[in-house]
């Protein structure tokens, strides 16, 4: 175990409460992240979701939108107006 790293290598929890922001995360954790995430914001009963994947070069964005579209619990996805991040931002629909 690294000494800075307080989980022991372990996965780190994610808050769920209907934001993810994928700054802090590598784009190869994407793939499997999201998907993870709208599951478990689905258990939860969350409808409305948010996730960031920043401006950047928009890559990532296009990698999220493209995971967004191929899974069945999302009804719809857009761009996040300016006072929920722009288009650094995609606003969710869980069915």
């Amino acid at each position: 175990m690294k000494e800075d790293d307080p989980f022991g290598g372990q996965p780190i929890p994610l808050p769920i409460d209907g934001t993810l922001d994928l700054h802090a995360f590598a784009p190869s954790e994407v793939g499997d992240l999201v998907p993870e995430w709208l599951g478990a914001c689905a258990e939860a009963g969350l409808k409305e979701l948010r996730v960031v994947p920043g401006k950047g070069t928009g890559a990532l964005r296009r990698g999220v939108e493209a995971l967004l579209a191929r899974d069945p619990r999302v009804a719809s996805f857009r761009a996040a107006g300016e006072d929920a991040g722009g288009c650094g931002a995609l606003l969710v629909t869980l069915r």
